[in-house]
C-alpha cells in the first residue's frame, strides 16, 4: 500500500464511485488529474475528491489527503487510474479527480460523502450551500441598494 493512503475505501463505495463520476462527468463538473483537482480544492469548489492508489511517483498526489483535510473536503481511493480515467471517460489513466458539481448523480455524490467522510477523518461538505446563501444575501443588499438609488 502507497504511503498517500490512509484508509482503504470498501469495494461497494469504490462501484458507486466510479458509477457517480461517470454521470457527473457527462452532466456535471469534474476537474480532472493532479493539478486541477489541487486547484479546485484550494479554491473551495470541490465537494468530492477521488485519487487512484498506483499513483508513480507518489509525490504526484502524496499532497492531496492533507490538503482536503486542511480544506475539509471529503476523499477517497480507486484502485488504479485506468479505473478512475475511464470513468471520466478518457482514454488515459488519471491520477485524481475532483467533484465540483455533481450534475444528475448529486444523490449518488451524497451517498458515497456519507459513508466517506467519517473514514476521511472530515465533516460532512456543507460549504458550497453557504457560498451560495450568502451569494444571495449579497446579492439582495444589491437590489436594495439600487433601489433605494432609483427612488
Amino acid at each position: 500500500m502507497a504511503s498517500y493512503i490512509l484508509y482503504e475505501t470498501p469495494k461497494e463505495i469504490v462501484a458507486k464511485t466510479l458509477e457517480a463520476l461517470t454521470i457527473a462527468s457527462e452532466s456535471g463538473r469534474v476537474k480532472k488529474g493532479a493539478n486541477e483537482t489541487t486547484k479546485s480544492i484550494e479554491a473551495k469548489r470541490a465537494v468530492l475528491v477521488v485519487i487512484a492508489s498506483d499513483v508513480e511517483p507518489e509525490e504526484v498526489v502524496m499532497h492531496l489527503p492533507a490538503l482536503c483535510k486542511e480544506y475539509n473536503v471529503p476523499f477517497l481511493y480507486v484502485p488504479t487510474k485506468k479505473d478512475l480515467g475511464g470513468s471520466l471517460g478518457l482514454a488515459v489513466p488519471c491520477s485524481a479527480a475532483a467533484v465540483e458539481s455533481a450534475g444528475n448523480a448529486q444523490e449518488l455524490v451524497d451517498s458515497i460523502i456519507t459513508k466517506v467522510a467519517p473514514l476521511c477523518g472530515v465533516s460532512r461538505k456543507e460549504a458550497p450551500k453557504e457560498e451560495k446563501e450568502e451569494k444571495k444575501e449579497h446579492k439582495e443588499k444589491h437590489k436594495e441598494k439600487e433601489t433605494k438609488k432609483k427612488k
